[in-house]
């Protein structure tokens, strides 16, 4: 096996444990919403220590479920997501094209030399 598969690999189980391990620990167990976002956390803070407090704006769209609001949050990383692997492939098969022009001793050919 290869160093960079090795590494892979290892990167790989990280993500499973990091996924994993709050629920097999229970971490989550006796809340309302166990793995909230930092937002609602936030919020129920706020709320605890001053009651009175009112928000500063109000959200421009408010999804009707909380359903949709993680919908539209994982097609947001997705998004995201395909937006980076496009820019590193596109990087990395420029890359890959360089080298190969390089290695083949392939230029562009002089117009004086034609003549």
């Amino acid at each position: 096996m290869s160093r960079n598969a090795k590494i892979n690999t290892l990167l790989l189980l990280l993500v499973a444990a990091l996924a994993v391990l709050p629920l097999a620990l229970g971490l989550g167990e006796g809340k309302e919403e166990p793995f909230a976002g930092a937002d609602a956390q936030a919020e129920t803070a706020i709320t605890e220590l001053k009651p009175d407090y009112e928000p500063w704006f109000t959200p421009l769209y408010e999804p009707p479920s909380g359903e949709i609001e993680s919908a539209l949050f994982a097609l947001q990383a997705a998004l995201g997501a395909g937006v980076l692997a496009y820019y590193f492939g596109v990087r990395k098969g420029r890359r890959q094209g360089a080298a190969a022009a390089g290695a083949t001793g392939a230029t562009a050919p002089d117009a004086s030399a034609q003549s």
